[in-house]
């Protein structure tokens, strides 16, 4: 045996720099995540200080959570859009449109709710077809194509509406974007007990998971971070969990808009990572040219990105409408914009072959806390415009500098 192994010292100080060099390695490979986790952090100090602690109170983050909803639904198809080296520009126009739609449909002809639901996110996903058939089939630009509905669509919704609001909906739809899930036994308690029952659920299944990945990375024989890091990971993120848990606890619960997010974010999180569409659509990202001589069918799964789009600007316009409990013909107005911040924000490249769902729901929560944050402070509406435009150029000036760095 080597003199070395044998010295205590000598095989700590070699733990040491192995430990050392296993969290910079950590640290570089997870820096964008890191960075917008950290900014999240100083906005929300800055504003809870601004605010004199009220952007902190239990209310007030349940309803940034819930005003957030909308913008993170439309991410998750954004993202795919944007991780293929596109854009969609017309989300807010077509959020506008649908959700005049299956306002009609309940308050002018009677259609039941859940009839129109299911035509309003059908509707979405033909105008994701038509955008997919045009930029898959007839080459026509991501950004010309949407431009061009961004401004159709304006008229579409003034067209359904009238230039009138149409509002009062049956309460069951109400509760998609107004409602808060029942608690489960204890009625009187101060604290909502199946949201803290989900958040339990919740954690249980993340460490379930996440444990079950590593024990398959090591059986693989592929590299995994050391205990002394996956653990401190691991107790930080259920920590996170059990707070906002908590925090949505303490108020009224966990909202249905919430859980219609969760369900989305789920099942975009399992697309990106664990089927060959979601490969196919990073592969097409990276290299379109050499993803085609790889057998991927790019024109597809192109008319499928703006499918999925359309899909999800129909659910977000549902949960929007039913919040607001009408429908107006500035709906959806600069959906676009958030949206699209929301991904770069989070991590997504403007060139394609880049982002997360996790990264762009942050964005989405970061865009969100801006938008509270600002309202609470009683901020002219111009200002909260310029700053939020700010912060899309210097999130994509931020993008192209990481993009030469590593070049």
């Amino acid at each position: 045996m080597p003199a070395q192994n044998k010295n205590p010292s000598l095989r700590q100080d070699n733990a040491r720099r192995s430990l050392g060099s296993a969290l910079m390695a950590t640290a570089r490979d997870n820096a964008r995540q890191y960075t917008m986790i950290a900014a999240l952090m100083l906005i929300w100090v800055i504003f809870t200080v601004l605010t004199k602690g009220v952007f902190l109170t239990p209310r007030n983050i349940s309803n940034l959570f819930l005003q957030m909803v909308t913008v993170a639904i439309l991410t998750g198809g954004m993202l795919l859009v944007m991780v293929a080296g596109n854009i969609d520009l017309s989300v807010g126009s077509v959020c506008g449109t649908l959700g005049a739609v299956v306002a009609f449909l309940m308050s002018r002809s009677g259609v039941h709710p859940i009839l129109a639901i299911i035509i309003t996110i059908a509707l979405g996903a033909l105008v994701g077809m038509w955008h997919g058939f045009w930029v898959a089939y007839r080459g026509v630009p991501a950004f010309i194509v949407t431009l061009a509905s961004q401004i159709a669509f304006r008229g579409f919704t003034l067209a359904i509406t009238n230039g009138k609001t149409i509002g009062e909906f049956p309460e069951a739809f109400k509760a998609i974007g107004q409602g808060y899930i029942p608690r489960l036994v204890f009625l009187d308690a101060p604290l909502h007990d199946l949201s803290l029952a989900l958040c339990a659920a919740a954690i249980a299944m993340y460490l379930l998971f996440e444990f079950r990945k590593r024990a398959k990375r090591v059986r693989s024989g592929f590299a995994v971070l050391q205990w002394a890091l996956e653990i401190p990971k691991a107790a930080l993120i259920c920590a996170v969990i059990g707070t906002l848990g908590y925090v949505f606890a303490s108020y009224k619960g966990i909202s249905y808009a919430m859980l219609i997010l969760l369900v989305v974010v789920g099942i975009y999180t399992v697309i990106t990572t664990r089927t060959p569409f979601g490969r196919h659509v990073y592969a097409i990202g990276g290299n379109r040219e050499a993803a085609r001589l790889s057998g991927v069918n790019v024109q597809k799964t192109m008319l499928m990105i703006f499918v999925s789009m359309g899909a999800l600007s129909g659910v977000a316009s549902i949960v929007f409408t039913a919040r607001l409990n009408a429908a107006t013909t500035a709906a959806g107005n600069l959906f676009e914009l958030d949206t699209i911040a929301a991904c770069i924000i989070g991590g997504t490249s403007t060139s394609g072959g880049i982002g997360t769902v996790f990264g762009a729901i942050i964005g989405a929560i970061v865009m969100a806390s801006l938008d509270n944050g600002m309202s609470l402070m009683d901020l002219p509406i111009m200002i909260q415009y310029v700053i939020k435009g700010a912060i899309l150029l210097i999130a994509v000036w931020v993008d192209i500098a990481n993009k030469k760095r590593s070049a």
